[in-house]
């Protein structure tokens, strides 16, 4: 999957000399970096949705919320947490992949460190001091998530004008696509 190939497709190689590349692999590329960019979408949205729940349970103990879980997953319930954040700014794209991630990497396993999902139910549990620090260091996981997931973006984008490059020179031409 493209997911475990990150680094690569992020190295300056993967985008050098594209004009000497036969189009298939261009074509390849772009849709791997666009494939990586979707799987990155949703672990940076996993990332998300317990910043949000961290975020929520901090807010209930600056009200003087009550102190356990069902508070929590109550809001939850009524899309108070979560749903509110799930539409970023902009037209958006559709993923072109609809499979299940590949979550295996750095992002789910610096995510599980930080908060696991089987943790998330003893937040009551911890103390302030410790919730903000994983709501500081789930920050900056989504900021590290964000800022590779651009880049793939970038790679993406370029990769695409790379072929759009070579049918508006004629290079290429629409009728390679019916062959």
């Amino acid at each position: 999957m493209a997911i475990a190939r990150i680094e690569t497709i992020l190295s300056p190689d993967y985008v050098e000399d594209l004009e000497s590349l036969p189009m298939g692999e261009v074509r390849s590329r772009r849709d791997e970096s666009q494939e990586a960019a979707d799987v990155l979408s949703y672990l940076r949205r996993l990332v998300q949705g317990r910043l949000d729940i961290v975020h929520a349970d901090l807010e209930r103990r600056a009200g003087g919320g009550p102190g356990d879980l069902a508070f929590l997953v109550e809001r939850l319930e009524k899309g108070e947490i979560i749903a509110d954040n799930t539409h970023a700014s902009g037209m958006g794209r559709l993923p072109a992949s609809f499979g299940p991630a590949d979550t295996d990497g750095w992002i789910s396993q610096e995510l599980d460190q930080i908060i696991g999902a089987s943790r998330l139910s003893s937040l009551p549990e911890l103390s302030d001091g410790e919730m903000r620090d994983v709501a500081d260091r789930l920050s900056e996981l989504e900021r590290k998530v964000s800022a590779q997931r651009n880049s793939l973006h970038d790679v993406a984008n370029r990769l695409q004008e790379e072929i759009v490059r070579r049918y508006k020179t004629g290079e290429a031409s629409v009728d390679s696509l019916l062959t």
